[in-house]
């Protein structure tokens, strides 16, 4: 599915003669597309339709919202039933399994699927004591495309067309600092020190599996009452607040009050259904919230907020004043910098590393021929390696196991790029079919790493903080843009919903600040806690997400979502920085240690 963006669908609107000026209307409609799996032309399609019908309806944020419900969702719902009666024709009919190869070849790789590989058809040369596996096989297999090969994986190996015919390859789609005349190649010396190191320490960090669903909930209510009063206190103490009244107390003077922002039921957050739920140190209970007299605001379930208005009758607060986060301060580092020190390149792509109609590895394959043209210093590859999501993967039409699908994906990168000597940072993702799915994640686990890989490969969790010479990175790979994106309310605050988001994540100190989460998120409360939460403001922050790619300052930490490297069955983006550890200015202001990004077509 081609990427659909604001100004694709902005420009099929003026062919309808519909006027769209406003921004949060495109990001909507680009949200709807997304979720429903629409191109920007059905989508326009489908409104025009449905505005006629009532009379030439405007465009507007709440006219979609009432669009979504009455057609987008039946709509889904019928495309459902109709996948459902397709897949159960589908099986009794053996020829419309796979469309792109003939009937013999299929019937031949189905049954490989489910036995023994007859002589014919052996996917991979079985190796004896009697026949041993011939060098030539061997050097075969140590190139990374071969490696990657996906015979074996699925029975119907066909490449991706709409891949390959891509276009616009190596395009730079968004940039970031001074870009111009900037050389995006790796200037140390193959085998230079490159200091890359978890923040916290490995003792201080997740580095293994845990025993996870046993969950009580005191335990989750204790986690979020102490991240009620840490983000409070800070607040307290920043803008000179004597003390926090209870949220429920009848009072006929302006008072100033301490909670947590929930719904008032299990629908989406609105203006009209905000509630404040308050410590137990300020009683415990919840309030509802009238926002009609705040000129701006921005707000989010679970979000952490002081707020400042009249509760005459105990039973509804006017908010006349609401309080901002405050940042954690940025890393400041005691090892002297050297004046003649080279700036580190740093390549960040995010999976999947397939399309979605082949389990053929080719955008992987063109990543590792990038990283061996710019011989990046550091490569984050954040999951997901092996999707769950993918089609071939949910049918199982897989011939191997997940574990061995990935165990090939990492060697190919290992292998691919030893001659460049890129130290790998390995990221897992939630959406990794092999791997625990529960947030934070544990590390990946790769017993078969040779002693001279091991060293330049890096298993890290998710999420994380690393230290690359001197400048912080967060690390996440699930996708808190598109979460919060569908959660968060905003009025009059003239900032973009990308930028607001972020500021909400450094502001209120976590990788994941959404109560209550999604629910493909499946949180460990205890474990949030402890490895959730960011221990300081990072210099950069990687935040991957099925929205569009950009690169943003946001009060001074660079942030960076560069995009996946495949969008449905077409190429996505990678992204790549310079970074050199800075000193303070002249003048004794910070100086951002990212010296340019970009966001690059694959």
């Amino acid at each position: 599915m081609a990427l659909v963006t604001g100004e694709s669908l902005q420009s099929e609107l003026e062919m309808f003669d519909i006027p769209c000026t406003d921004d949060s209307v495109l990001d909507k409609m680009v949200e709807q597309c997304i979720c429903n799996r629409m191109q920007a032309d059905e989508m326009v399609l489908e409104w025009v339709a449905y505005s006629t019908t009532k009379n030439g309806l405007k465009l507007t944020t709440d006219t979609l919202e009432q669009f979504e419900h009455e057609v987008l969702n039946k709509k889904n719902k019928t495309k459902q039933s109709f996948r459902k009666e397709e897949s159960h024709n589908r099986t009794r009919d053996i020829h419309s399994l796979h469309d792109l190869i003939k009937a013999e070849e299929e019937e031949e790789n189905l049954l490989d699927a489910y036995s023994t590989p007859a002589k014919g058809s052996q996917k991979r040369a079985l190796t004896t004591p009697e026949h041993p596996q011939s060098k030539r096989t061997a050097a075969l297999m140590a190139s990374p495309g071969l490696l990657l090969s996906p015979a074996s994986f699925s029975p119907s190996a066909t490449p991706s067309q709409k891949y390959s015919q891509r276009g616009a390859k190596g395009e730079v789609v968004a940039t970031f600092g001074a870009v111009q005349g900037t050389r995006w190649v790796g200037k140390r010396a193959l085998g230079a020190d490159v200091q890359l190191e978890l923040l916290e320490g490995p003792e201080d960090s997740l580095r293994c599996s845990y025993k996870y669903m046993f969950q009580r909930l005191r335990d989750v209510r204790n986690v979020l009452t102490e991240k009620i009063e840490e983000l409070g206190e800070g607040l307290r103490s920043h803008f000179n607040i004597e003390e926090f009244s209870p949220v429920s107390l009848p009072a006929q003077d302006s008072i100033t009050v301490l909670g947590q922002v929930c719904c008032d039921s299990n629908g989406k957050l609105n203006a009209q259904s905000v509630l404040l739920e308050a410590g137990p140190e300020q009683g415990g209970q919840q309030v509802p919230v009238d926002l009609s007299e705040l000129k701006e605001y921005s707000l989010f379930p679970g979000q952490v907020v002081v707020m400042e208005g009249m509760n005459t009758t105990g039973r509804k607060m006017m908010a006349s004043k609401l309080y901002e986060g405050i940042p954690l301060p940025f890393y400041t580092s005691y090892v002297k910098m050297e004046t003649d020190e080279e700036p580190i390149n740093v390549l960040v792509a995010c999976g999947p590393y397939t399309p979605s109609d082949s389990l053929m590895f080719d955008p992987l394959l063109d990543l590792i021929n990038v990283i061996v043209r710019d011989r990046p210093d550091v490569c984050l590859l954040l999951g997901p390696f092996v999707d769950s999501k993918h089609e071939q993967i949910e049918k199982a039409q897989v011939t191997e196991t997940f574990e061995a699908i990935f165990s090939r994906c990492i060697e190919s990168i290992v292998d691919g790029t030893k001659s460049v000597g890129s130290r790998l940072v390995f990221v897992p993702s939630q959406r990794d079919i092999h791997h625990h799915f529960i947030y934070p994640q544990p590390p990946f686990i790769l017993p078969n790493l040779s002693k001279d890989a091991a060293q330049r490969v890096t298993l890290v969790p998710d999420p994380c903080t690393l230290l690359i010479d001197g400048v912080t990175f967060g690390l996440t790979s699930t996708d808190i843009l598109f979460h919060m994106g569908a959660e968060e309310i905003s009025c009059g605050t003239g900032s973009d919903r990308f930028s607001r988001i972020l500021k909400h994540m450094l502001t209120q100190r976590s990788y994941y600040p959404l109560y209550p989460p999604v629910e493909d998120v499946n949180m460990d409360y205890e474990k949030f806690q402890s490895f959730g939460q960011m221990p300081l403001t990072p210099d950069v922050l990687i935040v991957p997400s099925e929205l569009r790619y950009f690169v943003k300052d946001v009060v001074g930490c660079v942030c960076v979502n560069p995009g996946r490297l495949t969008k449905g069955q077409v190429g996505g983006t990678y992204g790549r920085l310079l970074i050199q550890r800075s000193a303070a200015s002249d003048d004794g202001k910070r100086v951002s240690p990212c010296l340019a990004a970009q966001v690059v077509k694959i």
